[in-house]
């Protein structure tokens, strides 16, 4: 057993620090092979080379942290390697491509990547929202009159899903980045949420409503979040606005689907086999999801490093383009992902609050689309034309989200693109209060959708931008903020009694105001955003901008991050 090693002087940047050595007996030899160094000998004559270029020293072979960030590391070779910093370089296949021949194959591989996951994972979300929200189009399809609900039961109904879909957020977020496997949890959560929405059907009262509606949340709660983060574990920041606003998607095309299928299913069904329309509603939408949750598990990757789809070089490209793009590799084992590190680093991080007020104000100004069957109810037409005067609202939505997104990936803006289409949400919610004539209420609600959602999937791609590493950093992060944000749709539901129709004054004043304070955040973060990348660009060290406890001055400069504004 070697005896304790002796301090020795090194000299670092802007000074002299004590570092201990090994003694002659027990000290390994250090190799003088490290360019642009300074060489200093200790009583040994033993060398300790310093790299200024990397901020590295190299004893034996090991990159140890430097100086000016860990003091009295032991350079015993039998407890270095837990402090070595690991010098990121690029694989062989990507460091020999040149810029041209790069930028084809991750063009190519992209294309892949897009085709591989996009579609599945619309048409999953698209059933997810479905599944969720069904309920306002079931209210018309006679739910409310058959289950005999009285008073404020219906809207304790819709808002009891969100207890349970806030609950699960954040644990099975942290789970799957855990695993590793959302090939496997995400089809997997799917067939039980699909199973517990065609139960729905069974209810007989408004207890058992209550119920599957609570189990229902807790379910569907893994979904979206860790799309999110699933997302964020294949796209590179500005390719993540854009695919964000694709899944998102889903959500808004289902609200036109959701129309158009119960007005049919009430045309058409309401009575067949002994069942109201609202029955079959349920049955046939639980049925749809179960379905395509296993044809999901034949289709969805895992992780760029977990994955078996792509060949050896198309995964190496993958892995090495994300952690260019932010300096650190995403998923390295199950090992390193705990549970309550990324909470602790989510929580710690002011920015994660910001993002949590602007994106909790985006939810709770969209809570309009939790009756927006209701609401448009009260332009006085029948039931069936009511639901399909719920589809154009929704298609414009699609088509705004759609190409504000692709002008956000490509000039790599975010904040204009966030709060411009929030002042368009002003405008309509303050139209729907102001005014009982249906032209222009139905205008009103033409823009209503497009003026949250368009500026919402921009925000959530903000967040995996603002705290884009440690990978269990985000996924607590994603998880917390839509947890949180979602609390609103538990209240906002009681907003909407048939009593304060047509105008809904009190629910379209908060709205309005929700959507201000939402612009304000986002003002808020942009200011913390341009402080910390001036901070950057003098080469200094930014909690975020690396790896937590690797930061090194300059190299976040080096390597080109910047946070997205």
């Amino acid at each position: 057993m070697s005896t304790p090693y002796p301090s020795v002087p090194f000299y670092g940047p802007g000074g002299l620090w004590k570092k201990n050595d090994g003694n002659a007996d027990g000290a390994p030899e250090v190799r003088d092979d490290i360019d642009d160094k300074e060489v200093h000998y200790n009583d040994d004559g033993k060398e300790v080379n310093y790299n200024r270029n990397d901020k590295e020293v190299n004893y034996d072979g090991d990159k140890i942290p430097d100086p000016e960030h860990l003091s009295d590391i032991s350079l015993d070779p039998t407890t270095t390697s837990s402090f070595a910093r690991r010098k990121r370089e690029a694989p062989p296949l990507v460091r020999d491509l040149a810029p041209e021949e790069r930028a084809r194959l991750e063009s190519i591989l992209v294309k892949k990547i897009d085709l591989r996951l996009l579609p599945m994972l619309i048409i999953m979300y698209l059933m997810n929202y479905l599944d969720r929200n069904n309920i306002a189009a079931a209210r018309l399809a006679g739910l409310e009159d058959e289950l005999q609900l009285t008073g404020t039961q219906y809207l304790t109904a819709l808002s009891i899903l969100f207890v349970g879909y806030i609950l699960m957020q954040v644990p099975s977020n942290l789970f799957l980045n855990k695993i590793g496997k959302p090939a496997l949890y995400l089809p997997t959560v799917m067939v039980v949420w699909g199973v517990i929405s065609a139960a729905t059907a069974a209810a007989q009262s408004f207890g058992g409503l209550i119920a599957i509606r609570f189990f229902l949340g807790f379910v569907e709660a893994a979904y979206f979040p860790g799309c999110l983060f699933f997302l964020s574990s294949w796209y590179t920041r500005k390719e993540l606005g854009f695919r964000t606003a694709v899944l998102y998607s889903g959500s808004l095309m289902s609200g036109a689907f959701s129309g158009l299928i119960t007005a049919g299913i009430t045309g058409n069904l309401d009575g067949a086999k002994g069942l109201r329309a609202w029955r079959w509603l349920f049955i046939i939408e639980g049925v749809i999801t179960i379905v395509i949750a296993f044809i999901a598990y034949f289709i969805l990757p895992n992780f760029p490093r977990t994955t078996t789809w792509l060949t050896e070089d198309e995964r190496q490209l993958a892995i090495w383009r994300l952690d260019e793009d932010i300096g650190e590799d995403d998923w390295e084992g199950s090992e390193k992902q705990t549970f309550w590190h990324g909470m602790k680093l989510a929580f710690s991080d002011l920015k994660m609050w910001v993002l949590m007020v602007l994106v909790f104000c985006f939810v709770a100004s969209g809570t309009v689309t939790n009756l927006f069957p209701t609401i448009v109810q009260t332009l006085g037409y029948n039931n069936i034309n009511s639901l399909l005067l719920t589809v154009p609202p929704y298609v414009l939505g699609v088509i705004t989200t759609f190409c504000n997104s692709w002008h956000a990936d490509k000039t790599g803006e975010r904040y204009f693109h966030i709060t411009i289409p929030l002042y368009f949400a002003v405008i309509a919610f303050i139209i729907a209060a102001a005014t009982t004539q249906t032209a222009p209420r139905y205008v009103a609600m033409m823009l209503m959708i497009p003026g949250v959602y368009t500026g919402y999937v921009v925000a959530l791609a903000w967040i995996s931008n603002t705290l884009p590493r440690p990978p269990a950093k985000r996924a607590a992060a994603l998880a917390a903020i839509n947890a949180v944000s979602n609390s609103s749709s538990i209240y906002a539901s009681y907003m909407y009694p048939e009593s304060a129709g047509p105008r809904y004054v009190t629910a379209m004043a908060v709205n309005c105001t929700t959507a201000f304070i939402a612009i304000c955040a986002a003002t808020v973060l942009r200011f913390i955003l341009v402080h910390l990348n001036k901070k950057l660009d003098r080469g200094e060290v930014v909690e975020g901008a690396v790896a937590v406890g690797e930061a090194i001055p300059g190299e976040a400069a080096r390597k080109g991050f910047r946070f997205v504004l």
